[in-house]
């Protein structure tokens, strides 16, 4: 499996951006896919994640009711509908997949997850 993120770049506080995960190759052994985010010198931290089949979301707290996660089955590709931007924002988002039906506590987990993109970074301006 290959993961090819996308959709970052500059927008102002408040604003909106949204984020793409292609996915290619053994896409229907997918369980769950997830976005994380990871600024210099810190741990990644989840922001949000979605059961392939089926289409259950997650999300952390400090994006919860901002930022939206869905898939599109037929293209293969997920997605990350960022609003209301806030400076914190600023990072580089990585997206993941897993092959395992994770838990609702391991899908929080970077270690988890078997496959990941290359990053696309977003920066929030005041």
């Amino acid at each position: 499996v290959q993961l090819q993120a996308s959709g970052g770049g500059l927008v102002q506080a408040g604003g909106s951006l949204r984020l793409s995960c292609a996915v290619s190759g053994r896409a229907f052994d997918i369980y769950v896919m997830g976005w994380f985010r990871q600024a210099p010198g810190k741990e990644r931290e989840f922001v949000a994640a979605i059961r392939w089949s089926g289409g259950i979301t997650y999300y952390a707290d400090s994006v919860k009711g901002r930022f939206t996660i869905s898939r599109d089955n037929a293209q293969n590709t997920m997605y990350l509908q960022m609003n209301s931007q806030k400076l914190e924002d600023t990072t580089v988002y990585y997206c993941a997949a897993s092959f395992q039906n994770l838990s609702a506590y391991r899908l929080l987990r970077p270690y988890a997850y078997d496959y990941w993109g290359q990053g696309t970074l977003v920066t929030v301006s005041s």
